[in-house]
């Protein structure tokens, strides 16, 4: 089988491991960089199934072009793109009934900022998640105003701070598959730290199952969750498409299954779409008789 790697970063520990297991076991990995030079291959030079890392709007634009020459893409250009709005990830996740934080759009930080002071601390969030994103949290106007000065045309997002231990939830899914970690909360006073490991299997009751509706409320196959535990219960607060899941064992095996089982079934549906039904090869042979 061949597999595609749409990434600007093949060397990434997930990607890397992932592809040794593939390629020792005599299978192709071809890196495709979505913001290179080239173009992308043509439908001539295809691989069998496209993992799709990279987030960026030519990424999307690649992944969407794969799919239209009738290739997999996990994750799907659309379903990557769901995650990529904050609004609309918000909207869906609140539509289907799952315990999404409160999120309303903000032209900038300077209108929250013109607002005076906020009734409560508030979580402030890059409308387009992306590397590199405003994500902080601003109890008072005059903080407001430091992130309007420092981001002044960024379109934001706003959640009430739900208050919690500190730590984030990091649950991650590949293909069912589920994986979890704990680190300190970007938002906690000292910032983030290392990523804990978590046994799944110590996570509060009926975590599991959220993380795992979560894939098929935004068609995602390899995601990330990041869930706080609030004083009502979870709260989810970030959907994430194809996050790194560093550290977790197991992880690049279930990658490379899903890869490869993907790969396969777009080939046997291809082959079996190719070949010619029985009174169709009977009325080829009375044709040429």
């Amino acid at each position: 089988m061949r597999i595609g790697l749409i990434t600007a970063d093949p060397a990434h520990p997930l990607l890397a491991a992932a592809t040794r297991l593939l390629t020792g076991h005599g299978h192709r990995v071809d890196p495709l960089d979505p913001d290179g030079a080239a173009p992308g291959p043509d439908r001539g030079a295809l691989a069998d199934v496209y993992l799709l890392k990279a987030r960026t709007p030519r990424a999307l634009a690649l992944a969407a072009r794969l799919e239209s020459y009738g290739v997999p893409v996990l994750n799907s250009a659309a379903a990557t793109e769901r995650c990529q709005d904050r609004v609309v990830m918000a909207e869906l996740a609140r539509a289907a009934g799952l315990p999404f934080a409160a999120t309303r759009p903000v032209d900038t930080v300077g209108e929250l900022a013109a607002a005076g002071e906020p009734a409560g601390p508030l979580v402030v969030k890059s409308r387009y998640s992306r590397r590199g994103d405003l994500v902080a949290r601003a109890d008072t106007a005059a903080q407001l105003r430091e992130l309007a000065a420092a981001w002044p045309e960024e379109p934001v997002v706003v959640q009430d701070f739900t208050a919690n231990s500190g730590w984030d939830h990091k649950l991650w899914v590949v293909d069912g598959r589920l994986f979890a970690g704990l680190r300190r909360s970007e938002l906690a006073p000292d910032g983030r730290g290392p990523t804990r490991p978590l046994p799944p299997g110590e996570l509060p009751a009926g975590w599991a199952e959220l993380a795992l509706r979560i894939g098929g409320v935004f068609g995602l196959d390899v995601y990330g969750v990041d869930v706080l535990l609030g004083p009502d219960g979870p709260v989810v607060v970030d959907v994430n498409a194809f996050p790194g899941i560093r550290g977790q064992a197991g992880a690049p095996e279930a990658l490379a299954d899903l890869a490869l089982r993907t790969a396969r079934t777009a080939l046997t549906t291809r082959t079996a779409g190719a070949a010619p039904t029985a009174g169709e090869t009977k009325g080829q042979r009375r044709k040429s008789a």
